[in-house]
């Protein structure tokens, strides 16, 4: 395999946080700070991409690097796509990495780990998933559970994603995370179908993959990480990042 490319989809649209990419924590914009997550990897060089030259110039500012996609698209996979031709129009890179704009406090080890999977060639797509601890998530149609066979430990391969919960009987459920790696052959497939009825219904873009027959693995991770979508969420990442940098 090539070296990943690590790509940032970040837009300035949000109802609940508007402009939330330029949001400050201590000091710099949020996407400044999952730009440094993402390089703190080690995974390869991470790309923020945006419609919005106001979060571009932040990144620069920083030392980072960032492309100007389209207003237009329909989703991140789209933009993610556009970046990765606008980069590497080669090709060279066979792996893409999606890491959304919006996870500020993500440990860069499970960037990381979404790459190992895709050793194994029979692997298309790889995404994230944490154990549901907390009663209330497994009945929360916000809270994505991610249905999967263990092909190895801390390992599975996806079956379903749904908004009901699932599957039934005894055992542990597993709230996705929507970090996703990509084969970049994957991802080329992958924009070019159209919606699938089961993505429609379910309104989770991943589904489309899995009615194609694509194979996503889950890693199991420890935790879910702080997605930040409201002014309580931006003060609980300040927190966060707050008591980290006095560790």
């Amino acid at each position: 395999m090539s070296q990943p490319l690590i790509l940032i989809p970040a837009r300035m649209q949000a109802t609940r946080l508007p402009g939330k990419p330029l949001a400050d924590i201590l000091g710099e914009p949020m996407i400044v700070h999952v730009w440094r997550r993402a390089m703190e990897s080690g995974v390869g060089e991470a790309v923020v991409a945006t419609d919005e030259p106001r979060i571009v110039e932040a990144v620069e500012k920083a030392g980072g690097r960032a492309v100007l996609t389209r207003a237009d698209h329909h989703t991140g996979s789209d933009r993610i796509k556009e970046a990765a031709d606008i980069v590497d129009p080669e090709g060279r890179h066979d792996i893409i990495v999606n890491v959304q704009g919006d996870l500020p406090t993500i440990d860069p080890r499970v960037i990381a780990a979404s790459v190992e999977p895709l050793s194994d060639p029979a692997v298309d797509i790889v995404t994230l998933a944490a154990v549901i601890t907390r009663e209330d998530e497994k009945y929360e149609p916000s809270v994505v559970k991610a249905i999967g066979s263990e092909v190895a430990p801390g390992r599975m391969r996806a079956l379903y994603f749904t908004r009901v919960t699932a599957p039934g009987g005894e055992g542990p459920l597993y709230h996705h995370i929507g970090l996703y790696t990509y084969r970049r052959k994957a991802l080329d497939r992958f924009v070019s179908l159209p919606p699938s009825p089961l993505e429609k219904r379910e309104r989770l873009e991943q589904l489309r993959a899995v009615e194609d027959g694509m194979r996503i693995d889950i890693i199991v991770v420890d935790d879910v990480p702080l997605g930040v979508d409201t002014p309580h969420d931006l003060e609980r990442a300040r927190d966060i990042l707050k008591s980290r940098a006095g560790a």
